[in-house]
């Protein structure tokens, strides 16, 4: 019987893991920040409205000029 814990995506993952650094694959680390994401008149369906810092998420919706904002980590290079 298997323990519960040790089984499932997560333990597959970690074995996968497990051997990409026995065999000596290191992955590039991948560069994240929080990205703002909303709808907008122009747009309606959920896009990339700018990086967290550059956009006020709060500001946005207020105003009216989006809605259905969330802040998301996403690739800096995406």
């Amino acid at each position: 019987m298997g323990k519960g814990y040790a089984e499932g995506p997560a333990a597959e993952e970690a074995e996968r893991r497990r051997d990409e650094l026995a065999r000596g694959d290191v992955a590039e680390p991948v560069e994240t920040a929080p990205a703002v994401l909303g709808c907008t008149d122009d747009q309606p369906e959920r896009h990339f409205l700018g990086w967290l810092g550059e956009v006020d998420p709060d500001e946005l919706f207020a105003s009216g000029a989006a809605w259905g904002i969330a802040v998301v980590r996403q690739r800096r290079d995406a």
